[in-house]
């Protein structure tokens, strides 16, 4: 399977999963590494859009695509999410949840319903999983993001 991640191209290649432990996110509290990645090219670019302040958007962004496996994935459904997880910012329940899953290392990937679009999925990787070997960067492309889209 193909995900792909939008980052600062001095992380691109970065696999250790390094800025969402020391920054946390949606699904993951500070301390514990994940890969948030996204099923298309376009959700990964929006879901960077509504967590990046316009004024904080990198010249050197790049475009990730990972291959990993089609196995192995905890798929989580809306129905078995904390009621707030689309809140804005984050809640600590979706962290609590996300965190709770990591450091269990049942699944080296878990598949989550974008907060964006439902009905399309983010996948994030566990690098602390013994598994995730398994996750491969094929390609690394600058990515010129563009500001129109944080002006609408």
């Amino acid at each position: 399977m193909i995900v792909y991640r939008i980052g600062r191209t001095k992380f691109s290649k970065d696999i250790s999963g390094e800025g969402a432990r020391l920054h946390g996110g949606r699904w993951n509290h500070i301390l514990t590494s994940c890969i948030y990645t996204s099923e298309s090219r376009a959700l990964a670019v929006l879901e960077y859009t509504v967590n990046v302040n316009i004024d904080d958007i990198p010249r050197s962004l790049s475009i990730s695509t990972f291959e990993i496996p089609d196995t192995g994935i905890q798929e989580l459904a809306i129905k078995g999410l904390p009621g707030n997880w689309k809140e804005a910012p984050a809640p600590s329940s979706t962290k609590d949840l996300g965190t709770k899953l990591l450091r269990s290392a049942n699944s080296p990937i878990i598949k989550i319903p974008s907060a964006i679009i439902p009905r399309e999925f983010n996948f994030i990787l566990n690098p602390q999983h013994p598994n995730s070997e398994d996750f491969k960067i094929l390609d690394v492309e600058d990515f010129v993001y563009d500001v129109r889209i944080k002006l609408i």
